[in-house]
């Protein structure tokens, strides 16, 4: 997702640093940004000028003090304490103007907020994968947001060439809220023998969904998809139709996240 992020800034004119602890996950990403542009380069849909232009425009760091900038948006784990501990940090060494934006789909950017000195500059943004291609991107004001805030994300969003839709901090935001039964129902049919996954998915791409419920949590992980579900079965006081597949609970118990460890629901190592 930081990756896809990152690709898309860089795309839009933005000069962008992409940071990670680890070297090996950001030898990755170099490879996927220099994959994708390659794509684009042979559909001709950017030149390899443009594409030289893009690359130099995104450097990488696994050094924290790098990470100096008008806007930081956060991709990593979706735990609380780890991003508000993140954030934190980086203010140490941002400027006061600096905003902080969260791209969790999970977690409440109000409860972000809380131990956080400088919560009228947090505020959610949350991409959808892969980031770099999918338009919407949920701009979540929470409770201590600065409404200035909320107005120059929806103009970086435009500028990103993203359509901004601005909504109040809430499980699951909106996209997420309206879209869990698209897999929670999905996994419930097939853990009662009714359909298998490859029909489900066939039926529902068929009626005019881009990608079936199956394919689309392994695109996103399985790890995240559960997560987001924990959170709303949580928020809602344990309300059943937000319960926690226990196929998707024993495809993380596994290691079987989906695309990003070659194996979820399918198979992607052959």
């Amino acid at each position: 997702m930081g990756m896809g992020i990152a690709l898309c800034a860089a795309q839009n004119g933005f000069t962008t640093l992409l940071f990670d602890v680890s070297e090996a996950v950001l030898s990755k990403a170099k490879e996927s940004i220099d994959k994708n542009l390659n794509t684009l380069v042979s559909k001709n849909k950017i030149s390899v000028e443009e594409k030289e232009v893009i690359v130099n425009r995104i450097s990488f760091s696994s050094s924290l003090q790098d990470c100096k900038a008008d806007l930081i948006i956060e991709a990593i784990v979706e735990k609380l304490d780890i991003k508000t501990d993140l954030f934190n940090k980086l203010s140490a060494i941002n400027t006061p103007e600096a905003i902080f934006a969260s791209n969790t789909s999970s977690l409440s950017v109000n409860e972000l907020q809380k131990n956080i000195s400088f919560p009228e500059r947090v505020v959610g943004m949350h991409f959808f994968n892969p980031a770099q291609v999918m338009k919407l991107v949920e701009v979540v004001k929470a409770s201590q947001t600065a409404n200035y805030i909320v107005e120059k994300l929806v103009l970086v969003c435009k500028q990103m060439q993203k359509t901004p839709v601005v909504c109040i901090d809430a499980p699951g935001f909106i996209v997420n809220r309206v879209a869990r039964h698209y897999y929670l129902e999905a996994m419930r049919l097939v853990e009662s023998g009714v359909a298998t996954i490859e029909s489900v998915d066939e039926l529902m791409e068929a009626s005019g969904f881009k990608m079936g419920p199956f394919k689309l949590m392994d695109l996103i992980g399985n790890d995240i998809n559960l997560a987001v579900s924990q959170s709303l079965y949580e928020a809602f006081n344990n309300e059943p139709r937000f319960e926690p597949s226990v196929l998707q609970i024993e495809k993380v118990r596994q290691g079987d996240l989906g695309k990003k460890t070659g194996k979820g629901f399918y198979n992607y190592n052959s």
